[in-house]
């Protein structure tokens, strides 16, 4: 994989193999928890996996850390969304969590500026577990909030592009690309009109399409979102402007604003066997690594391909990289088994068998460098490329923000206004989106 060797990556395991061997404790003084770990106690987990076969992936990772800590027992309560977690926390009391795992990487700034979740750098210290060499780049990021590590990758998402083998090679393209001026090419060559409509469509460029909302497509433009100073970096990073134009030429080329909606308001759902990859009616798909077994359940009539998303043609040295997102976990500030529910953290995020057993169960990428070369993975060859976007140095993920993801909806809102010929005066528009973050961000302090 890009960006580690082999004799890296066997350091990182050695390493995390060592740290994991070390005895529970009861952690340093600054980390302010101090219960015995030793000693006999329950906690009580919160996630918001729901499907069957997750719930059983959780209670099966779980029943390898109680057996690992036969003093440690775990009651694990399933199907828990973020505004109950978020009341929870707040409240505290004997039925709370004492440790919470969140699908919303978006919930990280507000987690840790409101003092929700501990600050686990005091834990990662104890353990001899260094979080910059245990997890990948984009992952670290996103579990900071402003110096504060008050939360831990469990499994990520990394985005890619899929497309269908069998219209390529009809269309006489023999690879998939790997420039944004290469895909509008290919994009264009893979569409087939039929009247006002497409018998088959290159690619859905709107942001209204599915997973190609505008933090999607600025991932591979690697932005600045705020400056040093916590200040919007909207109108200043040319990295923004410079994937809203790409995008509107996408969207033109194409067929224009409107005739792209019709025609994506005739077509299947996201989670639906009638998704337009799967039914041949797009030809390419941003998606996430998910996709990937959910094509292949719909048994399409065509061979599917993977590959990392294109890149802007000034950064072709960097092609691989990718979107990263994915599930995090914490401990309860109100928690009075906080190294007791350390040792759990620790166990679900860092130990290397603990990690590719719940991805092989799960379908997401593994989240530390060390599960992402583990040979026991096991997957479809195509996965491979999302292991390696996971794991390649450049891919970008979206920072957090005390008021969670409102600043990417704003961004996100100027992007409809933008692609639909609403907003027409680009920079001005950067402009007014940054000043409505900044003061959205300032109400929330």
């Amino acid at each position: 994989m890009p960006g580690i060797s082999r004799k890296a990556a066997i350091v990182l395991a050695s390493s995390a193999s060592i740290a994991l061997l070390a005895t529970a404790c009861t952690g340093r003084s600054d980390s302010g928890a101090s219960d015995d770990a030793s000693k006999e106690t329950t906690l009580t987990f919160w996630h918001a996996w729901s499907a069957p076969s997750e719930v059983k992936a959780v209670k099966d990772l779980v029943a390898g850390f109680e057996e690992a800590h036969p003093t440690i027992h775990v009651d694990v309560v399933g199907n828990m969304t973020d505004d109950k977690m978020n009341q929870a926390l707040r409240t505290g009391g004997d039925k709370a969590p004492d440790v919470i795992s969140s699908f919303t990487t978006n919930s990280v700034g507000k987690f840790c500026s409101s003092g929700a979740l501990v600050n686990l750098d005091p834990f990662f210290e104890k353990s001899g577990i260094d979080p910059r060499k245990t997890f990948p780049k984009a992952m670290n990021e996103y579990t900071r909030f402003e110096g504060n590590r008050c939360a831990v990758p469990l499994l990520g998402d990394a985005y890619g592009l899929y497309y269908n083998k069998t219209a390529f090679k009809k269309a006489g393209i023999t690879a998939p690309p790997k420039t944004w001026s290469e895909f509008e090419r290919v994009a264009e060559k893979l569409t087939v009109p039929q009247g006002d409509t497409y018998k088959q469509l290159g690619f859905m460029p709107n942001y209204h399409g599915w997973e190609t909302t505008t933090e999607h497509y600025l991932g591979q433009f690697s932005p600045t979102y705020f400056d040093k100073n916590g200040k919007s970096n909207v109108a200043k990073d040319p990295a923004f402007e410079a994937a809203f134009k790409q995008q509107k030429k996408l969207v033109d080329a194409l067929g224009g604003y409107r005739r792209l909606e019709t025609y994506r308001s005739g077509l299947g759902d996201e989670w639906g066997p009638k998704h337009p990859f799967h039914t041949g009616q797009v030809a390419m798909q941003l998606d996430g690594e998910w996709r990937l077994g959910m094509a292949l359940d719909a048994k399409p009539k065509f061979d599917i391909g993977v590959a990392p998303l294109p890149v802007p043609d000034d950064q072709a040295d960097q092609y691989g990289k990718g979107y990263i997102t994915g599930t995090i976990a914490g401990i309860a500030a109100t928690s009075k088994k906080q190294n007791a529910a350390w040792e759990l953290v620790k166990y679900m995020t860092t130990d290397t068998d603990a990690v590719v057993n719940f991805s092989n169960a799960i379908h997401n990428v593994p989240s530390t460098l060390a599960a992402l070369k583990s040979p026991k993975l096991t997957y479809d060859p195509r996965f491979k490329t999302f292991l390696e976007i996971a794991a390649n140095p450049n891919s970008t993920t979206a920072p957090a923000s005390i008021n969670g993801g409102v600043y990417l909806t704003t961004i996100q809102q100027f992007g409809y206004d933008y692609e639909s010929g609403k907003a027409t005066d680009l920079k001005a528009g950067l402009k007014k989106t940054a000043a409505q973050i900044d003061t959205d961000i300032a109400q929330a302090k």
